[in-house]
């Protein structure tokens, strides 16, 4: 990045990569173009509750919400290896494309390739989001005092493919993806309290711990969380202890983690809660720390405190 020429860094008032997050924004007259992409590669492509082509949309979709932005199009690419079935295809680009119809986003545009057999393993779908939003949402902008909110319980998504990728039997009557668009979600949210909103992440890539600790870092504050408020069901913490994984690092696909202005956090949460996430809560707050800025401190039921670590190399290989 520091090689880059300091011309082709920015837009000027936009937002790219000076400060990575969801997507990045160009500055039209009316607000901004928010243009996000992604790859997936999760293994194995169907999985309880969807597949690749699911998650790839709603990815998409839930990238372009969570810097504020309404997504109106989408681009994709797909690569597929030789002998790859036509019918797990059309079965993945079916879900990608009900998913996008369904929250009236767009397909303008694809392409498709097909690799040598050996050289690719399965399926890999790149999209591009494009969405319009006439604020942002800027995770630096999180500041002391606010309130951190979950919309509902966290590493759905990252225990089930992990227990499907170490060849563990699944009750998909218990277990199942949370993949999904959050737009019913951050378009009411949006509406009614979108300046309020300081930070807005979902949890995919590293879990609750890696998205808290990238804002601590970013704007140099302690964020506190208390454990027992974090809602996590009993299946995500089984799989999890039985690998020493911290269910905190496991990632999600349908839930939303907002930085709040604490005097409408109550407000927020009833929100949630009408509109149907019935397990969201406050988890915790962000506080200001000369010294130990960058932190997130985990506070047990009983009371004492333990560092938050961000989770370290890729804990679950192709999980999305």
């Amino acid at each position: 990045f520091n090689r880059v020429p300091e011309a082709l860094k920015k837009v000027e008032g936009g937002l790219g990569i000076d400060f990575p997050d969801d997507a990045a924004a160009i500055p039209v007259d009316d607000g901004y173009i928010v243009v996000t992409t992604d790859s997936y590669t999760v293994n194995p492509p169907f999985f309880p509750g969807g597949n690749i082509g699911l998650l790839a949309a709603a990815g998409t979709i839930n990238d372009v919400l969570m810097i504020g932005g309404t997504p109106l199009a989408a681009l994709d690419s797909i690569v597929v290896e030789e002998g790859f079935e036509m019918e797990k295809l059309e079965l993945i680009i079916g879900s990608m494309v009900e998913t996008l119809r369904a929250e009236g986003v767009a397909l303008i545009g694809g392409d498709f390739k097909v690799m040598p057999r050996g050289t690719l393993e399965g399926i890999v779908v790149n999209m591009v989001g494009i969405g319009h939003a006439s604020r942002l949402i800027v995770d630096k902008d999180l500041r002391p005092g606010d309130k951190i909110i979950v919309s509902g319980p966290i590493g759905e998504h990252g225990a089930l493919i992990l227990a499907l990728q170490q060849g563990f039997g699944v009750d998909e009557s218990k277990m199942t993806s949370d993949a999904r668009p959050l737009t019913d979600l951050m378009k009411p949210l949006l509406s009614k309290y979108g300046e309020h909103i300081h930070a807005a992440r979902d949890p995919t890539r590293g879990g609750l711990s890696m998205l808290l600790n990238d804002w601590a870092k970013a704007t140099g504050t302690v964020i506190v969380v208390e454990e027992g408020r974090v809602p996590i069901r009993e299946h995500v913490k089984m799989y999890a202890e039985m690998l020493g994984i911290d269910p905190m690092s496991l990632a999600s696909e349908g839930v939303a983690v907002l930085g709040v202005d604490p005097n409408v956090a109550d407000q927020v949460l009833d929100l949630l809660r009408d509109l149907g996430y019935m397990e969201a809560a406050i988890i915790g707050e962000v506080r200001q720390s000369d010294k130990y800025g960058g932190l997130v401190l985990l506070r047990s039921a009983v009371g004492g405190f333990r560092i938050l670590d961000p989770p370290r190399g890729e804990l679950v290989p192709r999980i999305c």
